[in-house]
């Protein structure tokens, strides 16, 4: 193991794809750095509970506590809002636009790279991930995207131009998933939006018992 950026990480090479057990890693966030950032580096990373957070060098995480959301919680104001019905929701219409979003609307820096919109399109073009938007008047003012394998899906990020774009972006997301079966929703890590519509943590362990489960159904986001 080595010592990187304050964390004991294990180095993994680009000659073929390979990645340490989090189970048996002391730490609790980042696991291991190098490898690629190929459709087949990318899936074998989710299908063991890991995702990239940087593209230059890779940098391999998988938290502890993990974060997940069961049900999302529908505050009355937007219970309220959701009722007008103001947006246009569309399916894998805009990824990479989805995805470019997200990083340019984060104001204290992103981990989106051009390395990991390049990596994640093609992982959208070969049916792996996907996006959710909320269009006003056909412009595109809220989404979010993630990775989905069988009844598994991460949700990497959202965005929003107008208010509660992303809020009504989560919520059809999670309407999405239930109608479909998904079994496990990772949200990788709490943000106070999150939290406040229902997001939580469990321990890494836990969370990855059910990983391996989900990965097993059959779903289709769809």
């Amino acid at each position: 193991m080595h010592y990187f950026d304050g964390y004991w990480v294990y180095l993994v090479e680009d000659a073929g794809v390979w990645f340490p057990n989090p189970r048996f890693s002391p730490s609790k966030g980042m696991i291991a750095i190098g490898g690629g950032l190929s459709v087949e580096w990318l899936i074998s990373a989710y299908r063991q509970g890991l995702f990239p957070w940087s593209g230059r060098p890779v940098t391999w995480w998988s938290p502890d506590p993990r974060g997940v959301l069961e049900d999302v919680h529908i505050s009355k104001s937007l219970a309220k809002f959701l009722k007008k019905n103001p947006f246009e929701i569309t399916v894998d219409t805009a990824f990479e636009k989805v995805m470019r979003e997200c990083g340019e609307r984060r104001t204290n820096g992103t981990w989106i790279t051009e390395e990991l919109i390049t990596a994640y399109t093609q992982l959208h073009n070969d049916g792996y991930a996907h996006s959710l938007e909320c269009r006003l008047n056909g412009e595109l003012v809220g989404g979010v995207y993630g990775v989905s394998i069988g009844g598994y899906f991460s949700a990497e990020s959202m965005f929003h131009k107008v208010s509660n774009a992303s809020k009504v972006a989560l919520v059809k997301l999670m309407q999405r998933l239930k109608e479909r079966a998904y079994h496990l929703v990772d949200i990788q890590m709490l943000t106070p939006v999150t939290q406040k519509m229902g997001g939580t943590l469990i321990p890494r362990q836990e969370f990855l018992d059910r990983l391996e489960k989900a990965i097993l159904v059959n779903c289709s986001f769809v």
